[in-house]
């Protein structure tokens, strides 16, 4: 259990939160949110002990242990991968140096083995013999193998190092577990496994994620950053989404209610004041409409931008065809005689298990890479509009927003309509005239959606739209698609992006792809398409 006591925390006249006082029980999971900025990962680090709040407590149970999801990449570049993962338990891990120097010793003595017995108490009731197979199952469990477990941790890659960190955090059964963004760099595989381990997990967590499958599958609670406090609710986010939108909207209504009533007493009283026999009537109405009042709807930090697709005209009958499209990279072949055809109202998910194969036929189709041999034909109707992963080159110079927004945008247009689209993408005032060297990974994703917006394209190619996204804005950007009448090719890790808008699955494995029309949920449950994919593997190998 951990519990905070009138935390407060403000950078300047910016408050983040005030007199914040929860008690984050045992056998719950808070799923934490807020917009962007408003001090989620600040308030986990107040809760971990790295910063200080500027008043208030945070108290813990007795003897009970935190552990924390580090974001430091290369905090342990000295050490093994398996000892990395140990050390999450520190107390365990100090023992362990310890009981090892001692033993290592070539003279022992009295002393050493006296203090050699007391170690060995305590390793034994902290589950010590246990330490290097937990940690070894952690780390299967999360895609690293076995044959990585004594390496150094600046020989893995970005990717695998999250993963060590992460099986770091779940290690030696912590009391508390703080988790920032804990699915990055994650398979779909890896995910269901953490959402099963958390599920199961019978202490406190507390979760900041942008996938909302995730949150929806293991919170129990919603603990949302808004308005300067948080406020925590009982339910998944989708519970919490609908509630909120639910009691916003009733008090919308009901001061309109109010506004009207309002009116009309108003009417009648200017009407009748000056009236005789409707004097009385009139005083009365005078003292209803002071005891009328209006809800304050404090103005929220959680800010929706507004993103809508629409064609400039619809799809023909022919979309695309694809016949054996085949590229190797750097010695790896990525895509082996891969062949589709695309129909009219296809919203396509790419998977793979290889990431750079998605990305790689997403360049070939969009005509910034040419395949080694294979070819592709778009319909003549179709225009296509190109969401790369990797972005940076439209970012380099030194354009205000404005006059970037104007390239993409209509010859006649000018400033007032780029303020006006900027606006309902959040980029507001003085917002729009941000150079575009200094934007952040969110705003840049909300700058390309904006480009492919203007382009009136009917066909999307999407490779990772939401990465860098908040959830609000992967909310809008999820029901636009959702709405989009026409194509869609596009891949995400976010789970409930996929189950809500695609309604057919097209894997890139060795030899070729499986193509299914179902859903995400029915894809990844399939017995059939994992027979389909056993039978063609082998093949191909």
């Amino acid at each position: 259990m951990i519990c905070t006591t009138n935390v407060t925390l403000a950078y300047g006249k910016r408050v983040l939160f005030k007199d914040v006082n929860i008690k984050f029980t045992p056998g719950n999971c808070y799923g934490l949110i807020g917009a962007n900025g408003s001090g989620k990962s600040t308030f986990l680090k107040i809760l971990a002990g790295d910063i200080e709040s500027d008043s208030g407590t945070i108290s813990v149970g007795p003897r009970e242990r935190i552990a924390v999801l580090r974001q430091d990449h290369f905090a342990f570049d000295e050490e093994t991968v398996l000892n990395t993962v140990i050390m999450g338990h520190e107390k365990l891990f100090r023992i362990m140096t310890e009981r090892d120097a001692i033993y290592s010793k070539p003279d022992f003595s009295e002393e050493d083995g006296l203090r050699s017995s007391e170690l060995e108490v305590e390793f034994e009731e902290m589950n010590g013999y246990e330490a290097d197979s937990e940690a070894a199952v952690l780390l299967k469990n999360l895609g690293i193998a076995e044959d990585m477990h004594q390496k150094k941790m600046k020989e893995l890659g970005g990717g695998e190092k999250v993963r060590v960190l992460l099986s770091q955090a779940l290690f030696g059964n912590p009391d508390v577990l703080l988790l920032d963004e804990p699915t990055n760099n994650l398979d779909i595989k890896s995910i269901a496994w953490l959402e099963e381990f958390l599920y199961g997990f019978q202490n406190t967590v507390i979760v900041v994620s942008h996938d909302r499958h995730f949150m929806n599958q293991v919170c129990t609670h919603i603990a949302d950053i808004d308005f300067s406090k948080i406020s925590v609710y009982q339910g998944n986010y989708d519970f919490w989404y609908q509630a909120s939108q639910l009691n916003l909207k009733q008090k919308l209504a009901e001061n309109k209610k109010v506004t009207e009533r309002a009116s009309e007493l108003k009417t009648f009283i200017q009407r009748f004041s000056s009236n005789a026999s409707k004097s009385k009537q009139a005083t009365s109405r005078k003292k209803l409409l002071e005891k009328l009042t209006l809800e304050d709807i404090p103005t929220s930090s959680r800010k929706y931008p507004f993103i809508c697709f629409k064609p400039d005209r619809p799809c023909g009958n022919v979309i695309l065809e694809v016949n054996g499209l085949t590229k190797t990279i750097d010695g790896e072949k990525v895509l082996d005689n891969v062949s589709f055809t695309v129909n009219s109202g296809d919203k396509i998910a790419f998977v793979s298990g290889n990431s750079q194969a998605k990305t790689t036929l997403f360049q070939i189709l969009a005509g910034e890479m040419d395949a080694d041999s294979g070819t592709f034909c778009w319909g003549l109707t179709i225009t296509h509009s190109y969401f790369p992963k990797e972005h940076s080159a439209y970012f380099n110079g030194d354009l205000n927003l404005i006059n970037w927004l104007l390239q993409f945008a209509p010859p006649k247009e000018g400033e007032s309509f780029a303020r006006t689209f900027l606006g309902r993408m959040l980029f507001s005032g003085e917002e729009a005239v941000k150079r575009i060297s200094v934007l952040s990974g969110g705003e840049k994703v909300r700058c390309m959606l904006s480009r492919m917006m203007l382009s009136g394209s009917n066909v999307l190619i999407m490779d990772e739209p939401t990465n860098h996204l908040d959830l609000e804005s992967i909310t809008s950007l999820n029901n636009s698609l959702i709405n989009f009448p026409e194509v869609i090719l596009f891949t995400s890790h976010d789970r409930e992006f996929l189950n809500t808008v695609v309604n057919r699955i097209i894997e890139i494995i060795p030899g070729g792809v499986i193509d299914r029309l179902m859903t995400f949920d029915e894809y990844i449950e399939s017995s059939e398409v994992a027979e389909a994919r056993e039978s063609i593997i082998p093949k191909a190998a």
